[in-house]
C-alpha cells in the first residue's frame, strides 16, 4: 500500500471524535493528510479524541450528522477530496435502549452526508463504513461474503443492513453516472485497541475491572468475535481509499475486512489474555440468560480484499491484545497517550513495506 497518497489530500473524517475516528485521524495526521472532523463534541466516556491533542491537528467541525444542513455546510467548506465515513452509534446492547436514535444516526446520518456529497463536487472518493453485523446472521460456521444476505434481528444490526441498501441506492441512482468519482461501503468486526472507554465493550470492561482490581466479569464466555486491532480495519478504509482515488471501484462497492480464522476467538479467550498481558487479575463467568441477543458466532470472510487490493492482517489475536492492554498501561503508568498511539501506528507500518 501507497500512504503517501494522503499527503496534502484534504480528507474529512465522520465520527471523528469516536475511537476509530480518533485512532484515524492521527494515522491521517501523521500521513500528512489535511484533516477535517465532523462529529458530536466527544462523550464524557470517549476522551481519547482530547487525549491525542486532536483539535491542535484537524480542523474540528461539531455537530450532528442527522443535521443535514450542518452536514452540507461542513463539506461545502472543507471540500475534501476524500470522505471516511464513521459517524454512528455503535452499540448493539445500547441500540435496543435507543432503537429510534440508532436508526435516526446510523440510516438517516448516512442519508444526509449521501445527499450532501451528491452535491458537492470536490469528493473524489467515499469510504462508507458500516459493520459486519449488518449481515443476516445465521450462526453458521463459516464467514460472511460480500455479496451474502443483510439483515438484523437487533437495532444495530438492522441500522447498518438498511445504511448498506441507501449506499446502494445512491451508488446506482447518482455516483456510478459521476465523473471522476468513486464510492464504496466496508465492513468490520469487532475492534479493539488502546483508549476506548465505552460502555459494553469487552477490553474498557476488562480495563476498569483490572485497575479497580476487581475481576472481570464476562456474560457471553463462548460467544466468537473477528477480534482485530483498530488499525487493522484503518488500514483497509486506507486501501479503499487509494483504490478509489485511482479511479477503480466500478462494480466492488463492498469490502469486507476481518482476521485470518485461527484468530476468531471466544470471549472468555480475549479476558484471559487480557488479564495475562496486564500481569494480575481474573475473569469471572456470569451469563444472564434474560440479555438481550448478540451474536454467538459472527466470522468475515476477506479474500476479496486480500487478493484485489493486496491487504493482509498484520497483528494475530495475541498481538493484537498485547497492544491493546500496553497502551493503557503505558498511559496508566503516565505516558503521553499521543505518543503511545503514534509509537503503535509506526509499529504497524513498519510491517507493511
Amino acid at each position: 500500500m501507497n500512504f503517501d497518497v494522503f499527503k496534502g489530500k484534504r480528507v474529512l473524517v465522520t465520527g471523528s471524535t469516536g475511537f476509530k475516528g480518533s485512532w484515524l485521524c492521527t494515522w491521517l495526521t501523521e500521513l500528512g493528510a489535511n484533516v477535517s472532523g465532523l462529529a458530536l463534541p466527544p462523550a464524557e466516556d470517549a476522551p481519547l479524541f482530547d487525549q491525542l491533542k486532536l483539535r491542535d491537528r484537524v480542523d474540528q467541525h461539531d455537530g450532528d450528522i442527522r443535521d443535514l444542513n450542518f452536514v452540507q455546510r461542513v463539506l461545502d467548506r472543507t471540500e475534501p477530496e476524500i470522505v471516511i465515513h464513521l459517524a454512528a452509534q455503535a452499540l448493539v446492547r445500547l441500540s435496543y435502549d435507543v432503537p429510534k436514535d440508532t436508526l435516526d444516526t446510523n440510516i438517516g446520518g448516512g442519508i444526509n452526508l449521501l445527499e450532501a456529497i451528491r452535491k458537492c463536487d470536490a469528493v473524489k472518493a467515499l469510504v462508507f463504513i458500516t459493520s459486519d453485523k449488518c449481515y443476516r446472521n445465521k450462526e453458521w460456521d463459516w464467514g460472511y461474503r460480500e455479496n451474502d444476505e443483510l439483515g438484523g434481528p437487533d437495532p444495530y444490526s438492522a441500522s447498518k443492513a438498511a445504511a448498506e441498501l441507501v449506499f446502494a441506492t445512491y451508488h446506482e441512482s447518482f455516483f456510478q453516472q459521476r465523473e471522476g468519482f468513486q464510492a464504496a461501503t466496508t465492513r468490520a468486526g469487532n475492534v479493539i485497541g488502546g483508549g476506548d472507554f465505552s460502555k459494553d465493550r469487552i477490553i474498557p470492561d476488562c480495563i476498569r475491572a483490572l485497575k479497580d482490581n476487581k475481576p472481570i466479569v464476562v456474560r457471553n464466555p463462548i460467544s466468537t468475535r473477528p477480534w482485530q486491532h483498530v488499525m487493522e480495519p484503518l488500514s483497509g478504509y486506507l486501501a479503499v481509499a487509494e483504490y478509489l482515488l485511482a479511479g477503480n471501484g466500478e462494480g466492488r462497492p463492498s469490502w469486507n475486512f476481518g482476521p485470518d480464522a485461527e484468530n476468531v476467538r471466544t470471549v472468555k479467550e480475549l479476558a484471559d489474555k487480557a488479564v495475562d498481558i496486564w500481569g494480575s487479575g481474573s475473569v469471572d463467568v456470569q451469563i444472564n440468560r434474560n440479555a438481550p441477543h448478540e451474536a454467538k458466532l459472527l466470522m468475515l470472510i476477506s479474500d476479496k480484499a486480500k487478493s484485489i487490493l493486496g491487504w493482509r492482517p498484520r497483528w494475530d489475536f495475541n498481538e493484537a491484545v498485547s497492544q491493546t492492554i500496553q497502551w493503557y498501561k503505558d498511559v496508566d503508568a503516565g505516558e503521553d497517550p499521543l505518543e503511545v498511539t503514534r509509537s503503535q501506528i509506526a509499529a504497524y507500518m513498519g510491517g507493511n513495506k
